[in-house]
């Protein structure tokens, strides 16, 4: 299977992934169920990989998918710069355990310093 499903449709997908990349390149580092957090892994590279280039055209890519215009200025004046010489994996996953409600797995997503 070339991704996951998550229970939900392709445009409510697409919004969540949206929303929770995001906050990750707002906050740095966000919480949440380990197999988003293996799916926004693969989208941030990409969003990453965009922002190294620099150019406007790739700051339109990028605009397109984020939400905020706050977080794309952020990925590609802050973000990108530090990873001009790294070939990829500009993220990693700690795994936390079961949440209390409904004991999904849950993970931290977090930018490699």
């Amino acid at each position: 299977m070339a991704y996951r499903k998550l229970g939900r449709n392709s445009g409510n997908r697409k919004a969540l992934f949206r929303s929770v990349l995001t906050a990750f390149f707002k906050h740095g580092r966000i919480e949440t169920t380990e197999t988003k957090a293996k799916e926004i892994s693969g989208l941030a590279a990409k969003m990453i990989t965009l922002a190294k280039q620099g150019d406007l055209h790739a700051r339109r890519q990028v605009l397109a998918f984020l939400v905020d215009e706050e977080a794309t200025k952020k990925l590609f004046d802050e973000i990108a710069p530090k990873y001009t010489d790294r070939q990829g994996g500009y993220t990693r996953i700690y795994k936390l355990g079961p949440r209390r409600g409904d004991a999904a797995e849950m993970a931290v997503l977090e930018l490699v310093d």
